[in-house]
C-alpha cells in the first residue's frame, strides 16, 4: 500500500473548506467576483500537486508544484482581502488562513529541495 501523500490530503483538505467557504459567502455576501476568485485558486492548488505526482518528468513534477504554491499565495492574498473587508469573520479568517499558510511552507520546502537535487544532479554530470 502506498504512503499518503501528505500535501496531496491537505491541499485536497484544504480545497474543501475552500468550497464550503464559498458555499457559504454565498448566501451570506454579495462579494460574488472576490468569492469566485477565492474559489478557483483555493481549488486548484491540490488540482496541480496531483497533476505533479502524476508528472512525466522531474521538470514537470517541479513546474506543477511551482504553480500550486502560486495559486496557493494567491489564495492568501484573496482571504486576505475578505477578511480586511470584513466578508469573513476574524476567527475564520484565522482557521484558514493557517491551513493556507502552512500549504505554502509544505509547498516552498518541495521546490526547495527540489532545487537543491536538480543542482546536485547538474554538479555530477559529466562535462
Amino acid at each position: 500500500m502506498e504512503a499518503e501523500n501528505v500535501v496531496a490530503a491537505k491541499s485536497f483538505a484544504f480545497a474543501v473548506r475552500i468550497v464550503r467557504l464559498c458555499r457559504h459567502l454565498r448566501t451570506d455576501q454579495h462579494e460574488y467576483v472576490l468569492i469566485k476568485q477565492l474559489l478557483r485558486s483555493g481549488t486548484s492548488i491540490g488540482a496541480n500537486v496531483e497533476e505533479a505526482i502524476g508528472g512525466i518528468s522531474k521538470a514537470d513534477f517541479s513546474h506543477k508544484i511551482s504553480i500550486a504554491y502560486k495559486e496557493a499565495r494567491e489564495t492568501n492574498y484573496w482571504l486576505k482581502l475578505l477578511a480586511a473587508t470584513n466578508t469573513l469573520t476574524p476567527a475564520a479568517f484565522t482557521s484558514i488562513q493557517t491551513d493556507c499558510e502552512e500549504l505554502c511552507r509544505i509547498l516552498r520546502a518541495i521546490l526547495n529541495t527540489t532545487r537543491i537535487k536538480k543542482e546536485k544532479e547538474q554538479d555530477t554530470e559529466p562535462s
